[in-house]
């Protein structure tokens, strides 16, 4: 039976793992949702990979959506029971040292740290796809908005550093501040995902059926080769949910709202994604012409929408991208501050500091905001490497995953939980898989380890599409391997964890 003493509190619920409450606990059950679902932002990333995924299997590229979905649920599921019983930031990081050791931990850590740097650095740059459109004044450099082109690759980086500067800014005043603006533009996002899948279901041109057409194969060997890479759209939108994980030690009862917010991010970044592929697929004036494979959501949406409300759309998108750089840059800081306060990182004591005015890591923000801004001047150099990273760093997110699921499992199959809190500060049971637990994780590390294979496959068409790099088209294999020695370089020998952990507890 639990009793009252039983019950951990918001206030010492750290002091268990050996931590000091330093981070300003406030945000609440919508302000938890909303940094998961930011960070997915499906209004974002759909509008920037559409194309890609009917580009290589045809309309009946949705049914990769459910598929990713499902195996991404079975890592959410794992994810959910541990941010109940591990609510600490840096919840990757957190949650692989727990199952697997400091090793994999840091490895893991150290994956997420330069993957979400390059992810925000790619939501950023979505800015010159909206906002030149919106209005021809945010074209600064030359008259070409194309990202591909010398004006607009640089225009991009204008805009995308202002940007970073803005979001950096902003976690740096505070996390209240943050959770406000990300708060409103979540409910901005919701309603332009209502708005824009309602338009394209009152201007459907063709019905609900159109996600069986096949259309053209690609140049793939086999119709099935061609919708495996279409799943690539699908894998690149669904990751970053955990992000409510991160946020913990900000959260109020994190061991009851993180497990949920993760699980509901996911589903309803799932469902409207979903309604939006299908949407778009109904709605399009022509599925033959080829401009629905380059030119993506905008082609369906201009046909449709007349100034303003195309105009008010794309303001929507742009706050969407917004938020969604917010979220992630904000993940990101969290992730550094944790392994920092471990003693994990390089200038560990200045990067673990947390402004006692604002309850924010700061240094952490400024550097995490400094390296994505040089990250995005790769655009200007070469658009077809930043590209390449781009894709590459949702293989480095699927390992760091990889590197929870695994050791969970392990973990499992010797008994895993042992002990521990049992609810939370509510008195509430703790969310748990109970006898589903081993057969979810299984299918969490199986789904992981495909993705990984389909995300670093060598092919010329996602990584070196002009031609021009032939070397690109091993990107993914190249650029783990350098990561994985790199982290083996930095990895700190020597030096004694600040908070170990006991692998059998």
């Amino acid at each position: 039976m639990t009793t009252v003493a039983d019950k951990p509190s918001d206030d010492h619920d750290l002091a268990e793992f050996g931590y000091e409450q330093q981070l300003h606990r406030s945000l609440g059950k919508f302000a938890s949702f909303a940094a998961g679902f930011s960070f997915v932002s499906i209004l974002t990333t759909i509008f920037q990979l559409f194309g890609l995924g009917f580009g290589f299997a045809g309309p009946a590229f949705f049914w990769t959506w459910p598929v990713v979905f499902l195996g991404q649920f079975m890592v959410a599921l794992s994810f959910a029971e541990l941010a109940a019983r591990y609510p600490i930031s840096g919840a990757i990081y957190q949650w692989s040292r727990r199952m697997g050791g400091e090793i994999v931990g840091w490895f893991a850590g150290w994956f997420m740290i330069l993957a979400q740097i390059v992810t925000a650095s790619a939501a950023a740059i979505a800015l010159q796809v909206v906002l030149p459109n919106v209005w021809s004044g945010f074209q600064f450099v030359g008259e070409d908005t194309a990202l591909t082109s010398p004006s607009g690759a640089a225009n991009a980086v204008l805009l995308g550093s202002a940007l970073l500067v803005a979001t950096t800014v902003i976690n740096c005043v505070g996390v209240n501040w943050m959770s406000r603006i990300n708060n409103i533009g979540v409910t901005c996002e919701i309603v332009g995902v209502i708005a824009v899948v309602g338009m394209f279901l009152t201007h459907a041109q063709r019905g609900p059926e159109v996600v069986f057409d096949t259309g053209a194969a690609g140049s793939e060997p086999g119709y099935i080769w061609a919708w495996i890479v279409s799943g690539l759209m699908a894998a690149y939108v669904m990751v970053g949910f955990g992000s409510a994980g991160e946020l913990a030690e900000e959260t109020r009862n994190p061991r009851r709202v993180a497990p949920r917010t993760i699980r509901l991010a996911l589903s309803v970044s799932a469902l409207g994604g979903g309604l939006m592929i299908v949407g778009a697929l109904m709605a399009a004036p022509s599925l033959t012409d080829g401009r629905l494979a380059a030119e993506g959501l905008p082609y369906v949406l201009s046909s449709i929408l007349g100034s303003p409300w195309g105009t008010l759309l794309l303001v929507d998108v742009a706050i969407a991208v917004f938020v969604c750089t917010l979220a992630i840059q904000t993940a990101a800081s969290r992730l550094v501050f944790s392994m920092a306060r471990d003693g994990r990182l390089p200038a560990s004591t200045t990067l673990a500091k947390v402004n006692s005015r604002t309850g924010t890591p700061i240094a952490p923000s400024v550097l995490i905001g400094v390296a994505c801004v040089l990250v995005l001047a790769v655009n200007v150099g070469n658009s077809a490497i930043f590209t390449t990273l781009s894709s590459v760093c949702i293989v480095l997110i699927y390992l760091a995953y990889l590197m929870v699921t695994v050791p969970l499992l392990v973990r499992r199959l010797k008994g895993w939980p042992h002990g521990g809190p049992q609810v939370d500060a509510e008195g509430r049971p703790l969310f748990s898989l109970g006898v589903f637990a081993i057969p979810v994780n299984v299918v969490a590390v199986l789904y992981g380890a495909l993705m990984v294979v389909n995300l670093s496959w060598p092919r010329a068409e996602i990584f070196n599409p002009t031609g021009e790099f032939p070397i690109l088209q091993w990107a993914a294999p190249i650029t783990v391997a350098a990561v994985v020695l790199t982290g083996a370089l930095c990895f700190p020998r020597g030096k004694t964890v600040q908070n170990p952990v006991t692998i059998g507890a």
